[in-house]
């Protein structure tokens, strides 16, 4: 009886660990895709620091309180300069890339979210559904071990004790719920409008120019067809992200939810100018790999030449030690040894006579300074494609000499890795972490009901709690195109006049006024960002109220210096011609808007 009882409980602990854990392998690709994602949004967000979070923008820190939800705190807007936005950018992609590669992984991360949040509370009228998704699955990757593979972390790693395949606790089952929460209280919302019901969402947001892209333009000729995929994204919603919890054959249902979801999602990037959204959900489903398929990728790529590589460096470099590390784990090389040259008589003198480390293949041949480079990197299963670009005469020849340059001075190469230390990496299970991951999930799923029904959670011991929400940005809703898609579509005119009595499109970078509806082209050129189209999106919403003379006074302000003398602006209109989304079959008509006057005297 006691053996039968022993064995249930380790069945059933089985069991939890193959439908809520996590592979190690999963988290380190689900940690590179999204610091790729934070890096690339900066990248975005930096080209336009100044209109966007500077006191010289469209919302100075005057009006942010004004906008800003109580709770809502961002170091960005300690200062309104933009000398100031340009240090905590720095320091954003400075930790981005400490996670990127897996360095001190758990405090880059955290210091990732905090930016993170600072940044979005900073303009609120620029955020989209994309950044909500990432802050929260930033906020879950603070309690996962997502720095444990393929990282700087595990290359130094000096512990004997040997990492497990998966891990699962209660940060693992709130990144899994939160996944579920993104797509079915989306879905949830869409339900409320009947345009999700009746097929005829899609139409409506493939005609929404200020987001569809040429191909999902041309795909409002099969209308049809659009009704089929408004039904399957509504469906996929509902009970797509369930299947990952499935305990039966766990492991093919979770290969077939995220091959569906990734298809979906690249029918998003395909056919919607949505920013960041598709890539991100794409990068969130690596997460949920099982690890049969790391284990048959492995098998896969396995051969002997990668079997049978072995690295040999110089005992007495500390930086040579570090370099042959970082480079077999940054590589995809596992299981490569990495051996002291100088306990191997012939392998040593061969080091002293050629100065560089030896490389040592399958077959007994041996590789020296960049020529050993270039073999290594021709076994990495993801970096062999840069063979032909290395092996190419001149980057052969540069890359040889710089090789040579830094063997004779190892030891100033080494102030260089001298940050980087060996130390322990153990995954260890903490009860605290567990129970608050829980409580905090517990609270995010409250949470995401209230935003549902908000009627249903006016009581003073939810709202006392609310900061908590705020202060943490869990205060999630999954509103996504929902409950339908916006119909309130058309374009900005801005025709300003100058100083020299001539009238220009402020907008168009002072071409002549054309009132016109522009191509998709065009408009992609006005609205050449996520953040700048949401922002004109929000011009039309209620806070357009708030937004409007602090956009007129950055026009201004923007043209004048770069204009001199009869150049300057003298004053200016903003127009919006509203083209509003018709059923089909209906004519759309065009309404002229004016919506804001300014004079830049």
């Amino acid at each position: 009886m006691t053996i039968h009882k022993q064995t249930s409980k380790t069945f059933l602990g089985k069991n939890l660990e193959t439908v809520l854990g996590l592979d190690l392998r999963s988290l380190a690709a689900f940690r590179i895709g999204i610091s790729l994602i934070i890096l690339t949004d900066l990248c975005t967000r930096f080209g336009d620091l100044t209109a966007h979070y500077s006191d010289l923008g469209v919302l100075p820190r005057s009006i942010l309180a004004e906008i800003a939800k109580s709770g809502y705190w961002s170091l960005h807007t300690i200062s309104g300069e933009p000398i100031f936005q340009i240090l905590l950018f720095a320091i954003a992609a400075f930790f981005a890339i400490l996670m990127l590669v897996g360095y001190r992984t758990r405090v880059a991360t955290i210091a990732s979210w905090v930016l993170l949040i600072s940044l979005h509370n900073r303009n609120p009228a620029l955020i989209f559904a994309a950044d909500d998704v990432l802050r929260a699955l930033m906020f879950w990757a603070m309690f996962l071990p997502w720095g444990a593979c393929y990282s700087l972390d595990s290359a130094f790693n000096t512990s004997h004790r040997q990492l497990p395949e998966r891990v699962f606790s209660g940060a693992t089952l709130a990144l899994m719920c939160q996944q579920c929460f993104i797509y079915i209280f989306s879905a949830a919302f869409k339900t409320k409008s009947p345009v999700w019901i009746d097929g005829s969402a899609v139409y409506y947001a493939l005609s929404f120019d200020q987001y569809v892209t040429p191909f999902g333009h041309f795909l409002l000729n099969f209308q049809p067809i659009l009704k089929v995929f408004t039904q399957i994204t509504l469906v996929l919603e509902w009970i797509g992200p369930l299947v990952i919890f499935i305990p039966f054959r766990n492991d093919l249902l979770r290969m077939c939810a995220i091959i569906t979801f990734i298809g979906l999602h690249a029918g998003f990037a395909l056919t919607l100018n949505i920013g960041i959204f598709p890539f991100l959900s794409i990068f969130s489903w690596l997460a949920f790999l099982p690890s049969s398929f790391w284990n048959v990728l492995e098998k896969r790529i396995q051969n002997p030449a990668r079997q049978g590589l072995t690295i040999y460096f110089d005992a007495d470099c500390g930086f040579c030690k570090k370099v042959v590390h970082i480079l077999r784990t940054l590589l995809i090389l596992p299981g490569t040894p990495l051996l002291m040259a100088q306990e191997y008589p012939d392998i040593c003198a061969d080091m002293q006579t050629h100065n560089s480390w030896v490389i040592e293949d399958y077959q007994g041949n041996r590789y020296f300074k960049f020529k050993g480079i270039i073999y290594v990197v021709s076994l990495s299963p993801i970096f062999r494609f840069l063979v032909p670009f290395l092996s190419w005469k001149p980057v052969m020849a540069g890359g040889t000499k710089f090789y040579e340059a830094i063997a004779t001075n190892r030891k100033f190469a080494g102030n260089f890795t001298k940050p980087l230390k060996f130390r322990p990496l153990e995954v260890r299970k903490s009860r605290f972490l567990n129970i608050l991951a829980v409580v905090l999930l517990i609270y995010t799923l409250i949470w995401n009901f209230s935003s549902y029904s908000p009627d249903s959670f006016k009581r003073k011991i939810w709202e006392q709690t609310a900061f908590i929400g705020r202060v943490t940005r869990l205060d999630q809703s999954w509103s996504i195109f929902a409950p339908s898609p916006p119909r309130d579509d058309g374009w900005h005119i801005i025709p300003g006049r100058l100083e020299d009595g001539s009238e220009v499109d402020i907008f168009r970078n002072g071409n002549p006024v054309n009132w016109d509806k522009p191509s998709l082209g065009v408009r992609s050129a006005i609205y050449h960002n996520m953040q700048w189209r949401t922002y004109f999106i929000n011009l039309n919403r209620a806070i357009g109220k708030k937004l409007y003379p602090f956009y007129g006074e950055y026009l201004c302000r923007h043209w004048n210096t770069q204009h001199t003398g009869n150049q300057h602006l003298k004053n200016l209109d903003i127009y919006f011609m509203d083209e509003r989304t018709v059923p089909p079959g209906e004519q759309q008509t065009v309404e002229k808007k004016q919506t804001w006057q300014q004079s830049c005297s």
